[in-house]
């Protein structure tokens, strides 16, 4: 090993520990006295319920678990947006679990947990999975409501999409194991079953303190809408549990009865491990995001054998495209080539830039893919598409336009890594988020912004140089230094991977030597919904 290797995976093992910590202090919640105080109550937390609630021993993985982080600062902080969304197996199914943490401001709803539902809820639909809803929640924090109840993408949205999922099919089942209050009260009486814990759940439109000021009405909670009341009398809830663990016995009972549906049927073998030590990917993983590398080090690292079948592997060389197996599951790879590469005239061409011939071999490259029905997975560490006179004369818009087009219309489930930079144009042409990836990750050496934080810089600071001067004021080469500064701090927090993941920009930040299993079980998830449309790239320049 070389001084290099050994320097990047020091850095890169720190950038891993960082990342536990994040982890753990957002998996403590609303803090170890409110985890008491829950306890104390005869509940299990979120995350308690959904490991009881999967299968034991069973794979996992955790959408938007720093979602929230370091939001919402003046109203105490909404860690993991006060929701826990897991997908995993109960009784050896795929679903998808979505948990109100209670020991989170008592579960209200901030703007991010109404998006993070909607994800968990665009997830479910997407890929047909069962999903459960664990409810213990005050209804929407009250300070925001401006911001989470009357837009499109808001609150209202989740109880529309209750009733689609259910007219295309999708199992719901919902657990009320503690307040369910006003709005929120709609998600399990439109899931298919229900279930309310007793004395703990409680579930109505109006609690007593609001029905004593609407109608002068004076009744307590629990026979306003306690599990007696809302199982015996009202038939609202279709089953009573006694406590936590009864009702998530009772879920199992009821997913172990699902049946099977018709799968899209993704090419699928047995599993083989890279035939490379994948832990190697920390040392060759430059420390520097400027430095180049070799992409097809860290592919062999994720891939069964780690074999892949190269896509015209001589022409459009700043992107790798090839077919090759993840945890048995076939996948096209289509990965930005950091190393400094020639094209066939010779001429140098840079590393995570993507030049005409790249992408006119990507847009081929994935029309394949969808004609072979094979899921997509995007490796990105993209600095955008080359600029100047020769690639405007030669069409790079139109070759650019092509790969947008052709990973926008692709039928098949794509899925995307974000393992280094991604910046401009490059995050759409590499299925950035809003090219509807099945599952977007982002590495911890992560960055995604609109361009690199030092050109961003020097353009920020022009500007801002230019309106001081305007105003009449004189810029010292020390006030210039210090404002760079500044507009290099800011744009730096602003592009990494954890501010992007608290806005679920992407779905998690996750260790790489974790990558084969999210894909692997986002095309178990995928393989679940038929591919229902056809591939039509529509019109455009060719």
């Amino acid at each position: 090993m070389d001084v290099a290797f050994n320097q990047n995976e020091d850095i890169n093992k720190l950038q891993l520990a960082d990342l536990k910590k994040r982890l753990l202090h957002t998996y403590k919640g609303g803090g170890v006295e409110r985890i008491k105080k829950h306890h104390l109550a005869g509940k299990l937390t979120a995350r308690e319920r959904i490991d009881y609630l999967l299968d034991s021993k069973s794979q996992s993985i955790e959408i938007g678990a720093l979602a929230g982080n370091n939001m919402y600062a003046e109203q105490g902080g909404c860690p993991s947006a006060g929701v826990v969304v897991k997908i995993g197996y109960i009784k050896g199914k795929q679903c998808i679990v979505v948990a109100n943490d209670a020991t989170v401001k008592a579960g209200a709803w901030f703007p991010i947990t109404g998006k993070k539902n909607l994800r968990a809820q665009e997830i479910a639909i997407e890929n047909r999975l069962p999903i459960i809803y664990l409810v213990d929640s005050a209804g929407v924090f009250l300070p925001m409501q401006d911001e989470i109840f009357p837009d499109k993408e808001n609150f209202g949205r989740i109880f529309r999409n209750n009733a689609v999922m259910s007219s295309m099919g999708i199992t719901q089942i919902a657990a009320v194991m503690g307040s369910c209050v006003a709005g929120g009260a709609y998600l399990p009486i439109m899931s298919d079953e229900s279930i309310i814990v007793e004395k703990t759940g409680s579930i109505f439109l109006a609690g007593s303190y609001l029905v004593k000021a609407a109608i002068g009405e004076t009744i307590d909670n629990e026979t306003l809408g306690g599990a007696l009341s809302q199982t015996e009398v009202s038939g609202v809830i279709d089953y009573k549990a006694k406590d936590d663990k009864e009702a998530l016995d009772k879920i199992k009972t009821i997913v172990d009865k699902i049946g099977g549906f018709d799968k899209a049927n993704f090419s699928r073998i047995k599993s083989k491990l890279p035939s490379v030590k994948e832990s190697d990917i920390l040392g060759i993983l430059p420390s520097n995001r400027n430095q180049p590398y070799d992409m097809r080090d860290i592919i062999k690292r994720l891939v069964d054998g780690s074999e892949i079948e190269e896509y015209k592997k001589n022409y459009g060389k700043t992107l790798i495209c090839g077919y090759a197996r993840i945890d048995g599951w076939a996948v096209g790879i289509v990965a930005n080539q950091r190393k400094v590469v020639k094209n066939a005239k010779g001429e140098m061409q840079f590393g995570g830039v993507i030049y005409s011939d790249s992408a006119d071999k990507a847009a081929r490259f994935i029309a394949n893919c969808n004609q072979k029905k094979v899921p997509l997975v995007f490796l990105q560490d993209v600095t955008g598409f080359m600029v100047g006179s020769k690639s405007e004369h030669g069409g790079i818009i139109k070759d650019g336009a092509k790969m947008v087009s052709a990973v926008s219309n692709s039928v098949v489930p794509k899925f995307t890594v974000i393992i280094g930079n991604s910046y401009g144009a490059g995050n759409y042409a590499m299925c950035g988020k809003a090219y509807d990836p099945r599952l977007i990750v982002a590495w911890p050496s992560a960055q995604l912004a609109v361009m690199g934080g030092s050109q961003a810089a020097k353009v920020l600071l022009q500007i801002e140089v230019a309106s001081l001067k305007k105003q009449g004021k004189t810029i010292t080469k020390e006030k210039e230094t210090e404002l760079l500064n500044k507009i290099e701090s800011k744009y730096k927090e602003q592009s990494s991977p954890y501010y992007a993941a608290a806005r679920l920009w992407t779905d998690a930040v996750i260790n790489p030597l974790d990558t084969r299993q999210w894909i692997s079980m986002g095309i178990e998830a995928a393989n679940n919904a038929p591919i229902e449309k056809k591939f039509n790239l529509g019109v455009f320049q060719v």
